[in-house]
């Protein structure tokens, strides 16, 4: 990273992959904005800061759109820049750690899985796009999901459409902003060691598991590495790309 501290934000940053995310681009020298609807976010950030590292908590629920522009507003009024966007916020509903069925899915399911993995993201870079513009550098990582690129047992319809929707999103941003010194990537990850893939039973875990190629799941700061390179200087060569880590799921 350059040698001016960078601005970056993290959604979902109270935990698993984000709790990873947000430590890392700290320790790669970065003030990160670790942005969360549960306030255990503020406990994460406490700990960076005792650390060394720079970090703020904002609380904001990605559902709700008036939230997500207000929070943006601060931002650009206390920093003037915004240089990472790290996409990483995401539900997914399950029924006994299976997907919800798509003909027993409520509507407000639906609509509830849209905004937070969908929507918000597109209004984070929207709101995003115009400082990194005007500075003639962006990173923007979306953390899609193996859901979007095949089927997967413990996704859903509505996770699944969120999930291609953001690659297919962030390969227009990419190639609208290819000339601006911004790029835009996706990371679609496998089972990792997060609160949200270890919901199950331990037997229907231990079955997940065992179809993994490697024989385990993936730690979070393996994928918080990969964050790291597609949010510094080394990767202005790469735009519009997905990277699959999942330990061998899924080689497409």
């Amino acid at each position: 990273m350059s040698g001016e501290r960078r601005v970056a934000v993290v959604t979902g940053a109270a935990s698993g992959l984000g709790v990873a995310i947000t430590a890392r681009l700290a320790d790669d020298g970065a003030h990160v904005i670790a942005l969360d609807r549960d306030d255990a976010v503020n406990d994460v950030v406490a700990r960076l800061s005792k650390s060394g590292g720079s970090a703020e908590a904002a609380i904001v629920d990605l559902s709700v759109e008036d939230e997500i522009f207000a929070f943006t507003e601060v931002l650009k009024a206390r920093h003037g820049r915004w240089d990472i966007l790290v996409n990483n916020a995401g539900i997914l509903p399950k029924l006994d750690g299976k997907a919800v069925p798509t003909e027993t899915t409520p509507m407000s399911q639906w609509h509830q899985v849209i905004a937070v993995n969908l929507t918000a993201p597109f209004i984070l870079c929207r709101q995003a796009l115009p400082l990194m513009v005007e500075r003639g550098f962006g990173r923007i990582v979306n953390i899609a999901s193996r859901a979007a690129r095949t089927y997967v047992v413990t996704s859903g319809a509505h996770y699944g459409a969120t999930k291609a929707g953001l690659v297919g999103m962030s390969r227009m941003i990419a190639g609208e902003h290819a000339k601006d010194g911004i790029t835009v990537n996706c990371i679609a990850p496998g089972r990792f060691e997060t609160p949200m893939s270890e919901r199950g039973s331990t037997e229907w875990l231990a079955s997940l598991k065992a179809t993994i190629p490697v024989g385990r799941t993936g730690h979070p700061e393996e994928l918080a590495a990969m964050v790291s390179y597609l949010a510094g200087d080394e990767s202005g060569f790469v735009t519009g790309a997905v990277f699959d880590i999942n330990g061998g799921t899924f080689m497409g």
